[in-house]
């Protein structure tokens, strides 16, 4: 298997696979993705039917792909991504970046084996250092083979940088806005590696975002780590907390309302 890149480690004329169960992460890396390639010039195109978060004006259904037959062709696709990157370039952008949703070679109408030439054959796409993209493969719709075939044929696996990650706790980097992300249960015996990933993000990031949306528990202790991080930030710095209500009492409990540096953004209200 190909070792995992970070987003913000792909070059121009790479061709990527994103494999993913966590939608939050799907979005976070694939705008990251599109903003880097906006940022050199690229045209952006992201195939999707599921297009929360994302920028509007990059988002093309799913079905746009297939050039308006009955049902997924490879050729018809990779000659529509062969039309868009002359496009691109006649119009004075740098390259084509493409995000495309692989959930098409789930609908019934698909031929299996579609998938297979697709990934074949779109590698020509890639040969001047213009196209670039990321296939993504939601691990909830495809079988361990396909996935496995999906790794190997892709020179680049795109993942998020994980701090941490065990059965209950999961802690990796949030690319936009930059800081750190946390899902699952969070107490005392990982506040180590919470105040790990807190430092790289002090050292990377002027102010830090700390995406608590899907932690479900945290202890006093991991609080008290979090909180000394905000309080230790010097001059205008800020740490901006995403959290539940329920995350964001225990924070409060903890003395989050006394730390002038600490911002908390409660679902459904802000704090």
């Amino acid at each position: 298997m190909v070792a995992a890149t970070p987003v913000d480690g792909l070059a121009p004329g790479d061709h990527a696979c994103l494999t993913y169960t966590d939608a939050d992460e799907r979005l976070d890396l694939l705008s990251a993705f599109v903003d880097a390639a906006r940022a050199r010039g690229d045209r952006t195109i992201c195939y999707t039917d599921d297009s929360h978060g994302l920028d509007s004006k990059s988002v093309v259904p799913v079905q746009r792909l297939w050039g308006g037959g009955a049902a997924p062709s490879a050729e018809t696709m990779v000659e529509l991504l062969a039309h868009e990157l002359r496009t691109a370039l006649r119009d004075g952008h740098t390259g084509l970046s493409v995000t495309a949703d692989m959930c098409w070679a789930t609908r019934p109408q698909a031929n299996a084996e579609q998938l297979l030439v697709f990934e074949s054959e779109v590698g020509r796409l890639f040969e001047g250092g213009r196209f670039t993209a990321i296939c993504e493969y939601d691990r909830a719709g495809f079988d361990p083979v396909t996935l496995g075939y999906a790794a190997r044929v892709h020179p680049r696996t795109v993942a998020a940088t994980v701090y941490h990650e065990d059965p209950v706790l999961r802690i990796c980097r949030q690319h936009i806005p930059p800081g750190v992300r946390v899902a699952g249960e969070l107490d005392f015996t990982r506040a180590e590696a919470l105040s790990n990933a807190l430092g790289e993000a002090v050292r990377l990031d002027r102010d830090i975002h700390l995406n608590l949306s899907r932690l479900a528990f945290i202890d006093a202790a991991a609080a008290a780590v979090l909180l000394r991080t905000a309080a230790a930030l010097p001059g205008q710095r800020r740490m901006v907390v995403v959290c539940t209500e329920q995350i964001g009492r225990t924070l409060r409990v903890a003395g989050a309302d006394g730390v002038p540096s600490l911002r908390m953004l409660v679902r459904d209200g802000e704090h």
